[in-house]
């Protein structure tokens, strides 16, 4: 994890850019796909959407824990999500729209203005900051 400092313009830009964007999703889509069977299933999916933390409430430690139940019904429908057809599985093209839109919905709430993030190594938003790291010292 590292402290970054990004704005909604650093994210757009990332995703804008096709091939960084493009290849960072493939990339991780490669790692996902534990059985090389071109989708994911729910299974090789839980740790990519509890990696999310969407529980998580301070400083990466979880104050109170969610009900098992309550984090898998939170975990289906964050899959749901991602399964636009509801064949039960993700394919490429789900997941890079999918992905596209939360990106960009992160963009949005943060706008122009620079904030600090605390940001794990290989996060798309780590991805997004070090493209922009590259450009500037171009």
């Amino acid at each position: 994890m590292s402290v970054e400092v990004l704005d909604g313009a650093t994210i757009r830009d990332f995703v804008e850019d096709e091939s960084s964007f493009n290849g960072s999703i493939e990339g991780r889509f490669a790692a996902l796909d534990a059985n090389h069977d071109g989708l994911l299933s729910y299974a090789e999916m839980a740790r990519e959407l509890e990696s999310l933390r969407v529980v998580e409430t301070h400083f990466g430690v979880d104050e109170v824990a969610a009900p098992s139940e309550e984090l898998r019904q939170l975990y289906g429908s964050l899959f749901a999500q991602f399964d636009h057809d509801g064949n039960g599985a993700v394919d490429l093209e789900e997941f890079r729209s999918e992905t596209r839109k939360m990106m960009l919905a992160v963009a949005s709430g943060l706008g122009f203005l620079p904030v600090q993030m605390v940001l794990e190594e290989g996060s798309f938003l780590k991805m997004a900051v070090e493209r922009e790291s590259v450009k500037i010292a171009a």
